[in-house]
């Protein structure tokens, strides 16, 4: 049985903290966020820490107690240093470039795909290949750097499109290093 629900958040000094009706607001001049626990769930604040209380014992609520623990952590430090993936574009001929707040992702379509701005997610650009998705909540920033991946899915035979920095590819060798192989 996991035990993360028990552990007490620290409260950073730049960030407010406020609890009122089951909803924990915290803000800081980044941000601010609203999370809403459940009511089987409730929240206090004691000498610089929030701490995370179960009203009842089912299971389902043990589950919820872990979760809410880490979506208000996850908050409190994106809130503090921003979160951010990196996504790398890779292909002969591919390339990115802000336009404004706005990415230009060339990919080997006949046009340029525009990828809009989004409230809350800060893109950046690293020479032309690497493209850094930044933002103080952790889930949006998986999304938006999922949705840009999605673009253009790594080909499994040279490799080419949109990946995490660091991620590794499998590539299959085509139908001539098979044939090489048999004979």
């Amino acid at each position: 049985m996991s035990k993360i629900g028990y552990k007490p958040i620290a409260i950073n000094d730049e960030v407010k903290v406020d609890i009122t009706d089951n909803i924990v607001v915290l803000s800081t001049t980044n941000g601010k966020f609203n999370i809403e626990l459940p009511k089987t769930l409730s929240a206090e604040i004691r000498e610089k820490e929030i701490f995370i209380n179960r009203k009842k014992e089912y299971k389902k609520v043990k589950s919820l107690h872990g979760l809410y623990r880490s979506l208000i952590q996850n908050a409190l430090s994106g809130l503090i240093k921003p979160w951010e993936k990196k996504l790398e574009v890779s292909g002969t001929g591919y390339s990115v470039k802000l336009m404004g707040e706005d990415l230009e992702i060339k990919v080997g379509f006949s046009h340029p795909v525009i990828f809009k701005k989004i409230e809350g997610i800060i893109f950046k650009v690293e020479g032309n290949k690497i493209i850094v998705v930044s933002g103080s909540d952790r889930q949006k920033v998986g999304e938006i750097a999922n949705k840009i991946k999605s673009i253009k899915i790594p080909d499994i035979y040279k490799g080419k499109g949109i990946k995490y920095v660091g991620e590794i590819l499998k590539i299959k060798p085509g139908k001539k290093a098979k044939t090489e192989e048999a004979s």
